[in-house]
């Protein structure tokens, strides 16, 4: 039968289905995700994982069914079953091509909603005239005394908690901040993340938490990223350098740089059947939507690494894509 954990004490039996799921079936390299604390969890009779959050008469589920192919439809439908039982209508978020296609094929609403970037490790390289602003923000801020470590969590967890509060206050007093779309550090799945951070003259001034990526292109998830406000240039950059090399070393495959939003839209990507409001709306979005997310400086970030696949992801709409639809999915996600 199947299973919903709200995250309490007594689901951890499904918390670790959950893990299973994503570990043995996800081919999205940021699935990871789906074990965020906040995210309630649908487990099918096989061990499948739906992850979602509720908002308003909507489910917002994250990422397609982590599941062997042959039973996603199956685990799909039931989904489907338990959101009508609690008349809900579901809206997915970053699914790759073949979920969009699935979910096509089961009657919803698909539009591109962005992209997502990746270097492939083994051709990675910082050599060239197309790194050398690159190269010299990562020497800048070497000689200037930051140092690079892999740390643990558990015992730098004040000094991260204090970037994390002096990022936020430095973003403004009324930002939020941007969940569901991103991971988090702590929790019960810490133990697979891995964390650089910088220090200068042994004061933490920034990190980078990575996060597995399983499936076909294997590695990392470059995932949540923070920096004191008065951090010199240069840091992130020399941190996620020290990372690849790292990774490197280790025979490592994929570094991802995970989902942006409103960019990369293609017409060629789109799938029938579409809604072309809720692609003008997108689009729109994507020219002028820097006050909803910041899409562009996290796309020109990924974009100085010279990343060799650039994949579509999609929105899914159960019966036909709404305005309410999209503004409920910019509400869970703290956007707006």
């Amino acid at each position: 039968m199947s299973q919903v954990s709200d995250r309490s004490p007594a689901s951890e039996e499904i918390s670790q289905a959950a893990l299973a799921a994503v570990q043995k079936h996800a081919e999205n390299p940021s699935a990871f995700l789906a074990l965020n604390a906040g995210n309630q969890l649908f487990i099918g009779d096989g061990g499948e994982l739906v992850a979602y959050r509720e908002a308003g008469r909507f489910f917002v589920q994250f990422g397609g069914v982590f599941g062997p192919r042959d039973r996603q439809a199956v685990v799909l439908r039931e989904f489907r079953q338990h959101a009508r039982a609690r008349r809900r209508r579901i809206v997915g978020i970053q699914l790759q091509r073949a979920d969009a296609e699935l979910y096509a094929a089961e009657g919803f609403t698909l539009n591109q909603v962005g992209s997502s970037y990746a270097v492939h490790i083994p051709r990675f390289t910082l050599r060239g005239s197309r790194f050398m602003k690159l190269r010299n923000k990562i020497s800048r801020a070497r000689r200037g005394g930051l140092r690079v470590a892999e740390v643990a969590f558990a015992e730098h967890r004040d000094g991260v908690r204090a970037i994390d509060a002096a990022w936020l206050r430095g973003k403004g007093r009324h930002v939020k901040e941007i969940e569901f779309l991103i991971g988090e550090t702590g929790g019960p799945v810490q133990q697979y993340r891995r964390l650089f951070l910088g220090t200068l003259e042994d004061r933490p001034v920034a990190y980078v938490s990575y996060a597995p990526a399983y499936g076909s292109r294997p590695g990392w998830l470059h995932d949540l990223s923070r920096r004191l406000p008065d951090a010199p240039p240069g840091v992130m950059e020399a941190i996620n350098a020290s990372a690849l090399e790292a990774f490197s070393r280790e025979r490592a495959e994929w570094l991802h740089f995970g989902f942006t939003p409103f960019t990369g839209l293609e017409a060629s990507h789109e799938l029938t059947p579409s809604s072309a409001l809720t692609g003008k709306f997108l689009r729109l979005l994507a020219e002028k939507g820097g006050a909803v997310y910041p899409a562009a400086s996290q796309l020109a970030y990924k974009q100085k690494w010279g990343p060799q696949l650039v994949l579509p992801e999609y929105l899914a709409f159960e019966g036909g894509a709404s305005p309410g639809a999209v503004w409920r999915l910019l509400r869970v996600t703290k956007s707006v």
